[in-house]
């Protein structure tokens, strides 16, 4: 009885002493007021206010009172300029996420050798993504007119036969925007990777060149699964890329030839700036929000449920 006695006033002190936490790391928490404001009435707020005014058939300014349902998104879904970006959305988004990872960790592999002069290596790479979308989509213009681009110089080289015009080609002209995409976004991939790479433990290699492992076997088995959260990251970054490409399209084609290489983000543009009619942009720029959804969950799942269960 004693025992418990003289213990029991030490766990109370113990626990006086313990703070609250509630109240710690207070600055941090103040600090990030402002931010939390921001997310709440900027994001959240104007996300609310488009859904709602996409079943409003608000034409140069929102009319809140225009109610009109499911119908913007019924005409939405029954324009074929909008079927027609969204098929080159699904096209160049597949192929944008599969080249863009493939290219990007097999460049990171091939620096991560410790290669001679891997920083000018490093910096050419990564050059083009520092350049606005506007400028590598005008770039690629030039690269790829028939008249003073490849074309022309495989023909001048006497190949008079040869013809590579993707940009005037309606059937091809969404994979003309796509290598301009790619030629942009994959060395910034690369330097993930690369990074993801540099945080593997060299006892590893180590291991599997005392076992008599082939490379290719070790970054398949081995590497890419311990790198898992790098390629989900980067499996974001390029999928939002994707949703809202806009400049290249705009500098290539400008949506043509006619209507071959419309995107989402250029249909909403449009209705909303040039065609005043808000209502449908606000029912495009919805169906977006959903597509953005569709990404974020999942990365969502795989980073914090993965967690929660181990």
């Amino acid at each position: 009885m004693a025992v418990t006695e003289g213990v029991r006033p030490v766990a109370e002190r113990t626990s006086a002493k313990r703070p609250n936490r509630l109240f710690k790391n207070m600055t941090a928490k103040i600090a990030s007021i402002p931010m939390i404001l921001t997310a709440l009435v900027v994001f959240i707020g104007c996300t609310l206010w488009t859904i709602y005014h996409s079943f409003t058939k608000s034409r140069l300014l929102p009319a809140p009172d225009k109610w009109v349902g499911w119908d913007q998104y019924e005409r939405l879904w029954n324009t074929r300029r909008w079927l027609v970006s969204i098929e080159n959305l699904a096209i160049y988004g597949v192929c944008s996420l599969v080249l863009s990872l493939v290219i990007g960790f097999t460049l990171a592999a091939l620096l991560d050798r410790k290669i001679r002069g891997e920083a000018v290596f490093r910096t050419i790479f990564l050059y083009p993504f520092a350049l606005s979308f506007i400028v590598t989509g005008l770039v690629w213009q030039w690269i790829l007119n028939p008249q003073f681009g490849i074309q022309q110089v495989v023909r001048n080289w006497g190949w008079e036969g040869f013809t590579f015009d993707p940009l005037n080609n309606a059937e091809i002209v969404i994979y003309g925007i796509l290598i301009a995409g790619i030629w942009q976004g994959s060395g910034f991939i690369m330097v993930i990777m690369l990074a993801g790479l540099r945080g593997i433990d060299q006892d590893i290699w180590k291991a599997s060149r005392v076992e008599g492992i082939p490379a290719w076997k070790t970054y398949i088995f081995i590497i890419i699964p311990m790198m898992r959260p790098i390629f989900v990251t980067a499996l974001v970054l390029i999928a939002a890329g994707i949703i809202k490409v806009y400049d290249l399209v705009v500098a290539q084609t400008s949506g043509g030839p006619g209507i071959a290489s419309e995107v989402p983000a250029k249909y909403v543009i449009e209705k909303m700036f040039q065609a005043q009619n808000l209502g449908q942009g606000f029912a495009a720029s919805t169906m977006m929000l959903v597509s953005v959804l569709v990404v974020l969950i999942p990365w969502a799942y795989l980073e914090f449920g993965g967690k929660r269960r181990d």
